[in-house]
């Protein structure tokens, strides 16, 4: 496993699907929302003076746009390890994400343009971004990437999936070195941790928010636009109903608003402490888009996680159903 991704003390990277700005996808919107670039450059240069060292991307954010931001905010910064995760076909001009990717050739022809887009030679991690794609598919995908891990093109790879024989299939893998999965507050994962925990690789942890509601920021009358993805009611979305939070989501968060904003955390870093008391393998990588959300965040590795007798009382308060077999989140 690669030093970058050692969790052995609380560390967070960053996401960058907030920053890739609008695209689209079967003709709905999938980003966050129009952003400014000058305004995520900063954010990053803050994020990395704090201490973080992994920012996380795909091909699809932005249609490449988030790679292109990343690149020019990190091109001097060769000790920032740089994730993104391949497997949509994307359209850099009309901003929009196509079909999923199966040829392992296409495959690394899209990661040499990911290798223009961060201005490197060499990317630190590479997943593989549809979450349920068929294993047998997958398989000479991740031959092809042995071969560019061999030629130093890529550092190491693994697949964000929340299906555990997605995991499985591919774990003993020399350079399979992690996977990303959907866990937070709201969502114990039980079963990802269990396999990440069985294969000590790293788990990457996206949603740590809850797509932000975990951030304390909106409460039951925020409403999302149209063109940010909380408001299109994407099927795979849990949280969100008509462009609102759903009702059960701010009652629970209300429950245990205390626990996680106790010994001065905020909000957001009680949820990211949380986490870090979930599972000594987990990598919270939240998303942001200003520099005053990344000072918050990283102020996280200040308090640590959370004592278990704090975990035992949110689990008591939010008394969670089984978690049923996994789906893509």
């Amino acid at each position: 496993m690669t030093a970058f991704l050692d969790t052995s003390t609380p560390k967070i990277g960053l996401g960058c699907w907030a920053i890739g700005g609008p695209f689209t996808a079967g003709g709905r919107a999938v980003g966050w929302g129009v952003v400014d670039d000058a305004q995520s450059t900063r954010a990053i240069h803050a994020a990395v003076d704090m201490g973080v060292r992994l920012f996380d991307s795909a091909q699809a954010y932005g249609a490449g746009h988030s790679e292109t931001v990343l690149g020019h905010a990190l091109k001097n910064r060769p000790d920032v390890a740089l994730v993104t995760k391949f497997g949509w076909a994307i359209d850099t001009q009309a901003k929009t994400l196509g079909d999923m990717i199966t040829d392992p050739a296409t495959i690394r022809a899209t990661l040499d343009a990911s290798r223009t887009r961060f201005q490197r030679e060499h990317i630190d991690l590479v997943l593989m971004h549809p979450n349920d794609m068929d294993i047998a598919l997958a398989a000479p995908i991740f031959d092809e990437l042995d071969k560019m891990q061999a030629e130093g093109a890529i550092g190491g790879y693994g697949w964000s999936t929340d299906f555990p024989d997605r995991l499985n299939a591919f774990a003993d893998r020399p350079a399979f070195t992690a996977t990303e999965h959907a866990m937070n507050v709201f969502f114990r994962a039980e079963h990802m941790v269990t396999a990440i925990e069985a294969t000590q690789i790293t788990g990457l942890v996206r949603s740590p928010l809850a797509m932000g509601i975990l951030g304390g920021k909106y409460g039951a009358g925020a409403q999302f636009k149209s063109d940010d993805v909380r408001g299109t009611d994407e099927g795979w979305m849990a949280y969100f109903k008509d462009g609102k939070i759903k009702d059960k989501h701010l009652q629970q968060l209300d429950g245990v608003r205390d626990i996680l904003s106790s010994n001065g955390r905020s909000l957001a870093q009680g949820a990211l402490a949380w986490l870090w008391a979930r599972s000594p393998n987990a990598l919270p990588i939240p998303g942001f888009r200003t520099t005053a959300q990344v000072t918050d965040l990283c102020g996280a590795m200040d308090h640590g996680p959370l004592t278990q007798s704090q975990m035992a009382d949110i689990e008591a308060i939010l008394d969670r159903p089984p978690e049923g077999p996994p789906m893509a989140r």
